[in-house]
């Protein structure tokens, strides 16, 4: 990676965001986080992201809403990960798809959840499976 891609942590659990930027900075990334979806929203408008990282049950304004708001008002089509625990997740990725919104399921291994966004950021796979 020439110069780190910026992440954007939108997680109410504190244990869960700070479990995610532990890994995320251990490969290199620069993290960014919110604890609501209108925090989010806000960094979004003043700053470049790379991904957003987002739970899907958050205070203020939610993942979807968050998804529905990074899509349509803002109009950035960056990669974007919902994490979610919620047991109905193909209604979710019903409502999601419009938005091309990659859902991923919680709990998740770190290691894995990194293979991913380097997947997405078009990196190679150099992330090792603890």
């Amino acid at each position: 990676m020439s110069s780190a891609a910026t992440i954007l942590i939108a997680e109410d659990e504190v244990h869960i965001a700070h479990v995610l930027s532990i890994w995320l900075k251990r490969h290199g990334y620069e993290i960014l986080e919110a604890r609501n979806g209108a925090v989010a929203l806000e960094l979004l408008k003043c700053q470049p992201i790379d991904v957003v990282i987002s739970d899907v049950n958050m205070p203020v304004l939610n993942g979807l809403e968050l998804a529905r708001a990074v899509r349509q008002d803002l109009g950035l089509a960056i990669p974007f990960l919902l994490l979610t625990a919620r047991c109905d997740q193909l209604e979710l990725a019903r409502q999601l798809e419009p938005y091309g919104v990659n859902i991923y399921p919680k709990p998740f291994r770190p290691s894995h959840l990194v293979a991913e966004i380097k997947r997405l950021l078009g990196a190679e796979d150099d992330v090792e499976c603890v």
